[in-house]
């Protein structure tokens, strides 16, 4: 999977495919599922939302430069697999589900797995986790048509935040988002194709 489907299609960062071999995809998908997790495209979790591909998961990791020692946000725990490929580069990743039965499947998951520095809570992301801020850098994990104010607020002076921007309905352009001066600095790096974010996020 990583030598056909991410290092082939440009992933370079040695941090990012190292954790990509690290992390066993099929412990994050349904049994059912299993035969299909190394393959280059998302699979359902329930609740309507999926696991995203792994070139994405690739591609989202890489644009945030980590070197190790960061502390990371994560906005929509998911299946907790975008979290564990963080966790195996940051010292802390900070990740929030809003879907109850979600989270309390995933962060026994991750219990389970041994992330110690993963850190997860239920609540509604688009207002971040401002009692562990400033963080390093900020994922999130579906779509919305603008960048949280909270999250910006939260990310440290040079941070990157990476998010996928734009429709929620369609495709949004995943976009990376470096704080520079108090202010977003915003650069397009490819198309994609998330679930919309929900809480606050949809009401504004």
């Amino acid at each position: 999977m990583v030598r056909q489907d991410i290092e082939a299609r440009g992933i370079k960062d040695a941090l990012v495919l190292n954790a990509m071999r690290k992390v066993p995809r099929h412990l994050f998908v349904e049994e059912s599922l299993r035969q299909q997790a190394y393959n280059d495209h998302p699979l359902p979790i329930g609740e309507g939302q999926t696991i995203s591909q792994p070139y994405v998961v690739a591609l989202m990791t890489e644009a945030l430069r980590l070197k190790g020692g960061e502390r990371v946000l994560e906005v929509g725990t998911g299946s907790g697999y975008q979290a564990a490929v963080l966790a195996e580069i940051a010292s802390d990743v900070f990740t929030i589900e809003i879907r109850p039965k979600l989270y309390a499947r995933t962060s026994e998951k991750l219990r389970e797995l041994g992330y110690k520095n993963i850190h997860a809570k239920e609540g509604d992301g688009y207002r971040g986790w401002p009692e562990h801020a400033p963080f390093d850098a900020i994922i999130i994990t579906a779509s919305t048509e603008r960048i949280p104010p909270p999250l910006i607020d939260q990310l440290k002076e040079g941070g990157r935040m990476i998010v996928p921007l734009g429709s929620t309905t369609s495709y949004q352009r995943l976009t990376l988002v470096t704080k520079k001066g108090g202010k977003a600095e915003v650069k397009e790096l490819d198309s994609v194709a998330f679930v919309p974010l929900i809480g606050e996020g949809r009401k504004k």
